[in-house]
């Protein structure tokens, strides 16, 4: 993520800047991967098969918020951010949404491995079974990453904590 608005010296406050943001962005990507495994059990509930898997949204939603901070330590996505802002916007959603597939892949050929699968297995198993599951899970990030990284734009171009400060804290009552 974007390093503090006043330089601190030491390693604890990067430290705690980059959990905070890592646990907001963990945040958001459980509430939006919770609501699409609650999509797939009610699905699933319709032809009575039952669905236990609610902490695997949780696990991605860590691992996911994980992969984007070592995106962003790449700078991944910086490339268009003198442009206006719906285009870094995109091309950041675009991007790491990528990402995240590419990661996907690596997941299940490491889950391969893992069941000693041969790489014919592995790679049978990624262009039958698995590209519809990665292409619709990098669709879905991508539209949960667009107002994300709206969001996220529109903090860098006011300056950090601008955008944060009215959502999250008590306002002032104005007197008349």
């Amino acid at each position: 993520m974007s390093e503090p608005a006043s330089p601190k010296s030491g390693w604890k406050p990067k430290v705690i800047h980059e959990l905070i943001e890592y646990g907001i962005l963990a945040v958001y990507l459980y509430c939006f991967l919770g609501v699409f495994t609650w999509y797939r059990r009610l699905v699933l509930a319709e032809y009575q098969i039952s669905y236990t898997h609610y902490w695997l949204s949780l696990v991605e939603a860590l691992v996911l918020a994980k992969v984007i901070l070592i995106g962003d330590l790449l700078h991944l996505g910086r490339r268009f951010e003198n442009k206006p802002l719906i285009v870094p916007t995109v091309y950041k959603a675009l991007v790491f949404a990528l990402f995240v597939a590419a990661f996907g892949v690596l997941e299940h050929v490491v889950g391969g491995w893992f069941r000693h699968e041969s790489w014919a297995e592995i790679s049978t198993e990624l262009l039958t079974k698995v590209k519809f599951e990665i292409l619709a899970q990098s669709l879905i990030t991508f539209v949960a990453f667009i107002p994300f990284f709206a969001f996220r734009e529109l903090e860098r171009v006011l300056g950090e904590g601008h955008l944060r400060m009215p959502l999250f804290r008590r306002r002032e009552a104005k007197s008349v």
